[in-house]
């Protein structure tokens, strides 16, 4: 920055906020070094010095949970706040949420920090304060509505028997299947080392191991730990391990998405699950029948049907 604005005596110091919404696009979009660019630009044009940038490499604006962004926002809460104003490419970089939005400007007011957009340049008049409360509301309506058709077509693609990108249940892993256009579509094939570890729970759950009956899943992580294998990550299994796996219906050969609301967590209703076919690691039958074991067992851990 070469150039430093000096107002009543007084340096005008600006943060950048740089933001993508998903990791692809920050690892193979331009988005990030444009914003930059952009905004150096702007500020220079200004007068005003970038002391401060905060990047957000594929994180949503829905909501407030960005690492970068809160830090931010501390900075600017401090008093004296570490800059004058934060600057942004437009005003859904910052946020999609209309509520939130108004808060944190609110918020920034109060300390004497400004928010703006060099691309939606507005003043503090309340004609510019309206138009702000507009273009954030539609901004809010356009990401719900983007949201809406990703999952459409996301499910679609898992119906397909594509994978979605999460990482693959253990007993699995993700290879290139087929390549439509300039996307590789994949899909979950058995990982032959992992799935013996599945097969073997199930045979616990189910008949024992030869010298004890069948197992709860206290028995079965104690044992797999006893006998020193390790979970994916190499570390030791727990409860509530064992448990997902003798009740995803992944392992029968139906994985299923969409089974859980991604901000709340809470169950989605079986409607609106999108089934994936994969390969089998055990039979339906025996699936079936360790999850009326572990109902018949321990009702408290009722079994879940995430794939």
């Amino acid at each position: 920055m070469t150039r430093k604005a000096i107002t009543a005596g007084v340096q005008t110091r600006a943060a950048l906020y740089l933001r993508v919404s998903t990791g692809r696009q920050a690892v193979n979009d331009l988005s990030i070094p444009d914003q930059r660019r952009q905004l150096e630009a702007y500020c220079e044009a200004k007068g005003w010095e970038a002391t401060a940038e905060y990047v957000e490499p594929g994180n949503t604006a829905t909501d407030d949970r960005r690492p970068s962004f809160q830090s931010m926002i501390e900075a600017a809460l401090t008093k004296p706040p570490a800059f004058d104003m934060i600057v942004v490419h437009s005003f859904s970089r910052f946020f999609r949420d209309q509520f939130q939005f108004e808060f944190y400007v609110r918020k920034l007011a109060k300390n004497g920090v400004r928010l703006v957009s060099i691309t939606q340049e507005l003043g503090d008049d309340p004609m510019s304060v309206m138009m702000r409360q507009i273009m954030t509301l539609f901004d809010e309506y356009q990401s719900r509505e983007n949201a809406k058709h990703t999952l459409r077509a996301m499910k679609e693609n898992a119906r397909q028997g594509f994978w979605n990108g999460a990482r693959a249940p253990i007993g699995y892993r993700i290879v290139a299947a087929e390549q439509r256009g300039a996307k590789i579509k994949k899909t979950l094939e058995i990982d032959p080392l992992q799935a013996e570890t599945v097969r073997t729970i199930y045979r616990w759950a189910l008949t024992g191991d030869g010298s004890h009956g069948p197992m709860g899943l206290k028995t079965i992580a104690t044992r797999l730990n006893d006998q020193n294998v390790r979970t994916r990550d190499g570390g030791r299994w727990g409860i509530s391990a064992v448990h997902q796996i003798l009740t995803r219906t992944t392992y029968m050969g139906e994985h299923r998405f969409n089974t859980r609301d991604h901000k709340t967590k809470t169950p989605k209703p079986e409607s609106e699950h999108a089934i994936m076919a994969v390969p089998a690691i055990v039979s339906k039958a025996d699936h079936e029948a360790v999850r009326v074991r572990l109902t018949s067992r321990s009702p408290k851990w009722t079994p879940r049907r995430d794939g």
